[in-house]
């Protein structure tokens, strides 16, 4: 009895609390009175996480000694693990899986060889997204145990959540031949299974250009797993690059904010958003996002990009000559004639002579922007400084100097060679 006592103080001192316990257990075999025994018995089962048959033994040691001063202490460590347990699991169903982490660093303080309490914190950390903590975790009870299946599942789930889809299959398949019935194993193997397949289909349809049958595999991937949010938001990326090619832009920026939500140092779908925001005139936007991007990467290509968003954005707050004329920024000098001659006619005072005097007003403010509109883009040059964002200003040319009237006399001649009342 005593040398299996003392064995087991021995043991547990080296923290071998599994091989402790049955020498401890053996001990009060021989003799139930064995008050040590009972204690040793109890403190094995709470370091394993056996909370319940700890209380057992605490409360076997009270029988036999009340005042037992540690068996008390240890009797209400047992119960605050239990209370933790219990907590534990309630917010590991509400999903609240910080909580749930704390419960167990507090019943690991009791608990220290707990394997379940290390695994329960392990997969909520990973679901928490803290890989590289949930791995260490893992990583350790695996140095002492290899075939431990739960193990084996956080470490596929880690690598599940990360995008390394077929490393996490290996795991999960590992864990299902140490434990075929683990349902958690089952289940993440069949959903990462399925979420690489219809990816990759995905991909593959996107390659022939079947975009509509890319797009509806994209989103039939986004409603397997909600849970893996780094392959959802490449996902959503993809599906937004889908869009942009059906031009249908404003669904592709959705499809890119959700992405850069799931992960917000997502470089490939901050340059798809910001390039649909360029393709439908909403530089500023375009403009953040390309600066996001410079900071995280400064290189030669992502500042060009930003500097021709920069350029857009300054020209958009211009007044823009080639919708006051009407015509493409293409436009031949012929169709700038054309068209400068049918807005002059449309804006001339003398066409509104009768009109109100707010009307008047109105169409003299237009006349005057068609004479501007015709006057720099029917010059090649300042065409070509309008064009590459400018600043026809501080060029020397004061748009406010000019008179309209006169560029209408130069354009359809002197007295007698145009009558607006005659036309």
């Amino acid at each position: 009895m005593y040398y299996y006592g003392n064995r087991a103080a021995t043991l547990m001192m080296l923290g071998r609390f599994r091989e402790a316990l049955e020498d401890a257990q053996q001990s009060v075999r021989l003799d139930d009175s064995f008050v040590r025994g009972h204690l040793r018995e109890g403190k094995c089962h709470l370091s394993l996480g056996n909370a319940m048959a700890a209380s057992r033994c605490f409360q076997r040691v009270l029988e036999l000694d009340r005042k037992n001063t540690q068996a008390q202490q240890e009797l209400k460590n047992a119960t605050t693990v239990l209370e933790y347990e219990k907590i534990a699991e309630v917010d590991f169903e509400k999903r609240d899986f910080r909580k749930v982490v704390f419960c167990m660093d507090r019943a690991l303080e009791f608990a220290p060889a707990c394997h379940r309490f290390k695994i329960l914190k392990a997969e909520c950390l990973a679901l928490l997204g803290r890989y590289p903590e949930a791995q260490s975790v893992a990583s350790d009870i695996l140095r002492m145990d290899s075939t431990n299946a739960d193990a084996l599942y956080v470490r596929g789930l880690c690598l599940y959540y990360e995008d390394c889809i077929e490393k996490a299959v290996q795991f999960f398949v590992q864990a299902l031949r140490m434990a075929p019935d683990h349902e958690k194993a089952c289940l993440a193997c069949r959903n990462a299974k399925a979420l690489k397949a219809k990816k990759e289909d995905g991909n593959k349809a996107f390659k022939k250009g079947n975009y509509k049958l890319a797009y509806e595999l994209y989103t039939e991937a986004l409603g397997i797993d909600p849970n893996n949010i780094k392959t959802n938001a490449k996902l959503y990326c993809n599906r937004g690059t889908v869009n942009s090619k059906l031009r249908k832009l404003e669904e592709a920026i959705d499809d890119c904010t959700n992405a850069v939500k799931l992960d917000d140092t997502y470089i490939k779908a901050y340059l798809r958003r910001a390039q649909c925001y360029m393709d439908t005139e909403q530089y500023e936007d375009a403009v953040r996002d390309y600066e996001k991007v410079y900071q995280t990467e400064k290189t030669k290509e992502h500042k060009q990009l930003l500097k021709n968003a920069q350029v857009e954005l300054k020209k958009s707050k211009r007044k823009d000559y080639y919708k006051i004329l009407g015509v493409d920024k293409n436009a031949s000098e012929d169709e700038i004639k054309k068209a400068y001659r049918k807005r002059a006619l449309m804006h001339h005072p003398d066409r509104h002579s009768g009109a109100s005097a707010e009307v008047q007003k109105e169409e003299e403010k237009k006349f005057k922007e068609v004479g501007e509109a015709f006057t720099i883009l029917s010059d090649p040059k300042k065409k070509a400084r309008y064009d590459s964002g400018q600043d026809l200003e501080e060029d020397g040319l004061n748009m406010g100097d000019f008179d309209a009237n006169n560029i209408f006399k130069a354009f359809f001649g002197g007295p007698g060679g145009f009558s607006f009342e005659g036309r």
